[in-house]
């Protein structure tokens, strides 16, 4: 039975939480402390104990993904943000092939570099992304400069040059790496990539097993978007299932969270989780965003390649978020965050993909031009409505 609710109660409830965290908020600006009302039951030493970071210590690691721009040192605001607000990083571009290996002979290590740094600096839990993909990757990897394909063991040995130089270089300063990135479509199959053209699925396997070499105690995942597909979830948990038996070293699997307004259902994510979960892999929620924009012909997936065409009608709030579809954010947020509270035990990480609106990568895709508005911080680095729903969940629980 549905209770009933004082409404000025409720209101005053809300205020009171928004005046708490919005001081919170300003702490981020001012280098001021959090409540320590707001950060009862984190843990010391185990990264941040400010922000969101701080309201979910205890239940799993909350983290961001660090923009290029960023890494070229040139937002020290979005910085000092992530420094106070999340415990764990991924940076978003900076360790893709192309960004730091883009010719054979070439590595490109600055933004990786200061990455890596602020980490350490901040005793975050630090994931590098991504070691094999097939996207973002230097053609000339697989095909010579007459155009030809290259041969199976010359490109495993790019492969494997490529995972111990990186693995090498930051053993011991990442605690997790996304090994290998998207390799089953969604119909539930090998994703027919340039890697299992030319080596077949077990480049899969192989490597986690070059990963694991190049570092024994990293936590090494399999991360892949639209998971909460039964056809794909189910194919490959089966294939890694499967490489296990053989020996193969894996951890976890990474659900990228790129979600929608109105799907897909939360039942959808939590059957997944649970299959994740029972198959003995801890479950991170890698990529976190919601769009509140109109879907481009109505495609869901992340597949960086692909592009709509422009329209206003697929662009409807170039200026400012209205107030309704705030609301509906929010509350987008907020039962997201009680399904992982729910699977706090095998869920071991949330991770958004971006810190502000502003450097989201969902301005641009899949349609050029949109301006969108699908994280926790407005474009000038203030928390949104959202921030303040989900931080409502644990800041509620921690005054009681």
């Amino acid at each position: 039975m549905k209770q009933s609710v004082n409404p000025a109660m409720n209101r005053q409830r809300r205020q009171f939480l928004r005046r708490t965290l919005s001081a919170a908020a300003l702490g981020l600006v001012t280098g001021g402390a959090v409540p320590a009302r707001l950060l009862a039951g984190t843990t010391p030493g185990a990264g941040q104990a400010n922000g969101l970071a701080g309201l979910f210590a205890t239940d799993f690691k909350l983290g961001t993904a660090l923009s290029n721009t960023t890494l070229l040192a040139e937002n020290p605001v979005t910085e000092a943000l992530v420094a106070r607000e999340f415990s764990a990083i991924t940076a978003e571009n900076a360790m893709k092939w192309e960004e730091i290996h883009p010719q054979a002979e070439s590595w490109d290590w600055q933004r990786a570099d200061h990455f890596v740094d602020f980490g350490q600096r901040h005793r975050m839990y630090t994931i590098g992304h991504t070691l094999v993909w097939h996207s973002q990757m230097p053609e000339s990897v697989f095909v010579d400069h007459h155009g030809r394909l290259r041969p199976a063991a010359e490109v495993q040995k790019t492969m494997e040059s490529h995972i111990a130089t990186l693995t090498d270089r930051y053993r011991g300063k990442i605690q997790a790496w996304d090994v290998v990135n998207e390799a089953v479509a969604d119909s539930g199959e090998w994703r027919k990539s340039h890697w299992y053209n030319t080596l077949g699925e077990d480049y899969f396997s192989r490597a986690f097993h070059l990963a694991r070499e190049g570092d024994a105690n990293a936590e090494l995942l399999y991360n892949d978007y639209s998971m909460h597909l039964p056809a794909k979830r189910d194919f490959a948990l089966e294939q890694i299932t499967s490489f296990r038996r053989k020996g193969m070293p894996v951890n976890g699997v990474g659900m990228q969270a790129h979600v929608h307004l109105g799907d897909p259902a939360l039942a959808e994510l939590e059957a997944s989780i649970e299959a994740i979960a029972a198959a003995g892999l801890d479950v991170h929620i890698t990529e976190l965003d919601v769009d509140v924009l109109p879907k481009a012909y109505d495609y869901m997936g992340a597949e960086i390649s692909t592009k709509f065409e422009y329209s206003d009608e697929l662009n409807p709030f170039p200026e400012a978020l209205p107030q309704k579809v705030a609301d509906e954010l929010a509350a987008r947020y907020e039962s997201l965050f009680k399904l992982f509270l729910k699977h706090r035990d095998k869920i071991r990480r949330v991770s958004f993909w971006g810190t502000t609106d502003g450097e989201s990568w969902k301005n641009d895709w899949p349609v050029v031009g949109r301006t969108n508005y699908p994280l926790m911080f407005d474009r000038e680095g203030r928390p949104k409505q959202a921030y303040y729903s989900v931080a409502g969940l644990k800041a509620a629980t921690q005054r009681g």
